[in-house]
């Protein structure tokens, strides 16, 4: 018997579909039940490698996490990643298959075939390809808890939608819409989504969820009467503010929301100093979730930076990496940051390039793949040589550095030759410049401390890394508050009702004059 489910839809993106799915995922599976997350479609530069090799969206790596299950494959069937404002990457069932432009994606005629039969422009492929994968994770699991994908009610891509209301009508699931009350209109957000959507569409919406709620609730609760006397549908909860939430988001830049701080307890640095990290915000930035396990260190502090000066009082300058090395460059040439970082690098202070911030810190980038620049100069702080494969390099390795262990994951096309300087995972160290391709190493506890130790050394800082900070324990209870938050301001009982019936529910609501 196939599992039931729920697809956790938004009045917009950044509503909080992703911890709100992350949160039923954690109180459910406390609950006995096992349960997997699903993502149809997601357009994200933060991903994750799968032990199986797959490429996936992180937040749905998250998800999984919370729902305490090896993420796979079938979690994110399909991911976009941006390679400029009008093409992406498009990466099916975890591997690349070739670039489109968004008209070729969400066209209907015509278009090139990007392996597994997937046409540019075919919904109907990439539609069955999802329901596959959904399908088998229904096979699988009790419940399947599906994400949607920026608003259901966006009328222009209906037609192609695989993850809204396409997804939710072809597996006959209830849909619940997530609204920000934070950013205000949120009864407005919830009717205009509602009635915009075509008569079969609204009769699999069940209700709403309210998140980001500040002050007393019974202010709220008139509005919400009134919302199910219009719409005829209820509210399964409102969901308080709380800070440090943002764990691993398609995207954003938000580090004083990330990490692991907790509103209870911020624990203070264990030595004199303070660590300054700052982070270059370079275009098509991946994997920022990197620095994460940086901010979640007692007294370090993180911030993103766009500005040669910013870079001042750093004591670790980190270039992340990113989906346009070339590009990436060309803008640290503008901004000044690259003469800044030379500098830093002729002083002896601390630079750490991750993936493409490491590549580009590199003599030389050959590229007929990415950018197809053919040969650039690189900045020349690390013997390396880059060249860009066709094939995608996807891998989960395990090393030491700093006499500690490291794990990892890398997401690159860049093949880097290391010419010299001192081993440093699969890249190098010269005097205070690091370089590796290696994603999350940072998360390695005893290897992020030993990193802190030295880059303290090199700036002359009194820091001492926390012996007991655990990154894996702090994500766990992030992840345990968001299962609070469900259990303690959801109807839980009338979301697994929804979740049990794997049914249409709802009535039809067409206000006047409005047209599915």
């Amino acid at each position: 018997m196939s599992g039931g489910g729920l697809l956790v839809a938004g009045t917009t993106s950044d509503a909080g579909k992703s911890v709100v799915t992350a949160g039923i995922c954690r109180w459910l599976v406390r609950q006995g039940v096992k349960v997997a997350p699903f993502k149809a479609q997601n357009m994200s530069l933060n991903s994750f490698v799968t032990r199986e090799g797959a490429e996936i969206g992180r937040a749905q790596a998250m998800q999984a996490q919370a729902a305490r299950v090896e993420p796979t494959a079938l979690m994110n069937p399909v991911l976009l990643k941006p390679g400029s404002d009008k093409s992406s990457q498009v990466v099916l069932l975890g591997k690349p298959v070739g670039e489109m432009s968004a008209r070729g994606f969400f066209g209907t005629a015509g278009g090139k075939t990007y392996g597994k039969g997937v046409q540019g422009g075919h919904r109907e492929a990439l539609l069955g390809t999802v329901t596959k994968c959904l399908a088998e994770l229904r096979e699988q699991y009790d419940a399947v808890i599906c994400e949607g994908a920026g608003s259901p009610a966006e009328i222009n891509l209906r037609r192609t939608d695989i993850v809204n209301m396409g997804i939710a009508r072809a597996a006959d699931f209830p849909v619940v819409v997530v609204g920000d009350i934070d950013r205000g209109g949120v009864f407005a957000s919830f009717f205009g989504t509602t009635a915009l959507l075509a008569e079969a569409d609204q009769r699999l919406v069940a209700g709403y969820l309210v998140n980001k709620f500040r002050g007393d609730v019974s202010l709220l609760e008139p509005g919400l009467d009134m919302l199910e006397d219009l719409t005829g549908r209820k509210t399964y909860g409102v969901l308080p503010f709380a800070h440090g939430l943002g764990i691993d988001e398609e995207d954003g830049l938000r580090v004083s929301l990330r990490g692991a701080v907790r509103e209870s307890v911020v624990a203070p640095p264990v030595g004199e100093d303070v660590l300054r990290v700052a982070v270059c915000a370079v275009p098509l930035m991946s994997n920022f979730t990197d620095v994460d396990a940086l901010a979640a260190e007692p007294g370090v502090v993180v911030r993103f930076v766009d500005r040669a000066e910013e870079l001042a009082d750093a004591d670790l300058v980190v270039v992340p990496g990113t989906r346009g090395t070339v590009r990436a460059l060309e803008w640290l040439r503008e901004r000044g940051l690259a003469g800044a970082l030379a500098r830093r690098a002729a002083a002896g202070q601390p630079v750490l390039g991750i993936c493409g911030g490491f590549q580009l810190l590199g003599e030389l980038i050959e590229d007929e793949v990415e950018s197809k620049a053919g040969v650039v100069e690189g900045l020349g702080l690390l013997p390396v040589r880059v060249r860009f494969a066709r094939e995608k390099t996807l891998a989960r390795p395990v090393g030491s550095a700093l006499g500690e262990a490291v794990e990892g994951y890398e997401i690159h096309h860049g093949v880097a030759e290391v010419l010299g300087g001192e081993a440093f995972l699969d890249g190098c160290r010269v005097g205070s410049v690091w370089g590796t391709h290696w994603h999350g190493s940072l998360e390695s506890d005893g290897f992020r401390r030993a990193f802190l130790r030295e880059v303290a050394a090199a700036s002359g800082r009194r820091f001492v890394p926390a012996p007991d900070t655990s990154f894996e324990g702090l994500r766990e209870e992030q992840l345990d508050r968001l299962g609070d938050l469900i259990e303690q301001h959801a109807d839980t009982e009338g979301l697994w009702r929804l979740i049990e019936s794997g049914a249409p529910v709802g009535l039809p609501f067409v206000p006047p004059g409005v047209r599915g």
